[in-house]
């Protein structure tokens, strides 16, 4: 199955190199480029995208925002942000986790990695490298109380789902946590699956984010 590819940033040349290396991968076709976050949104909607490659500082609607407004659109569930992002550790990438994101790349990312991480997002799956992961959780865990969100409840959760729940927001893969614990990988996905379920989760990304607000996991 063909990976449908949406891409918005606000500097053209980026756009064009992006297309032309996302293009040449067989399963990877770009069906539309946007230069504003209020171009991403409605491109979004227009082409039911299954990832959009979104910069953060764009003119007249941010990507912050645009990712909000897409993760949020109830027509749009199966769409998935993965944001483009200069600096890898970031307040900003933060802010676009919580608006719904499913990860981030840095702009110098090596080609081979940008194709890989839009199919793993496109999968589902959270691309959140283990380093920035507990950076950016650090920075959310020592904001003051009142701007966090509610503790999230993980009794509804079996004890082999909070078990894989930990290693997940780690930073580990599905194979790596199956390595782990000795399970298949299948085995593992459908765990992660059940657990963003219970919780109400999108997708990985804020998966991870429940498991250290619960403080099932700490930085």
């Amino acid at each position: 199955m063909t990976i449908r590819v949406l891409l918005a940033d606000d500097q053209k040349l980026i756009l064009a190199g992006f297309r032309v290396l996302i293009d040449s991968a067989d399963d990877l076709t770009v069906v539309g480029t946007a230069t504003t976050g209020a171009e991403a949104v409605a491109l979004a909607r227009a082409t039911r995208a299954d990832v959009v490659l979104m910069d953060i500082r764009m003119p007249e609607l941010d990507g912050i925002e645009a990712t909000r407004l897409i993760t949020t659109d109830e027509e749009l569930t199966g769409v998935r942000v993965l944001v483009l992002t200069t600096f890898e550790i970031d307040e900003n990438v933060l802010r676009a986790l919580r608006a719904g994101a499913s990860g981030f790349l840095s702009k110098g990312v090596e080609p081979a990695d940008l194709l890989d991480g839009i199919r793993t997002v496109a999968r589902g799956e959270a691309l959140l490298s283990p380093n920035a992961t507990q950076a950016l959780i650090t920075q959310f865990l020592d904001q003051p109380a009142p701007a966090r969100p509610a503790p999230v409840a993980l009794e509804q959760l079996t004890g082999r789902e909070r078990e894989i729940l930990t290693l997940v927001a780690q930073g580990l893969s599905n194979d790596e946590v199956a390595g782990r614990l000795y399970v298949s990988p299948l085995t593992v996905k459908t765990h992660v699956n059940r657990a963003m379920t219970k919780l109400g989760a999108r997708d990985r990304a804020q998966l991870v984010m429940m498991a250290y607000r619960s403080g099932l996991v700490r930085p």
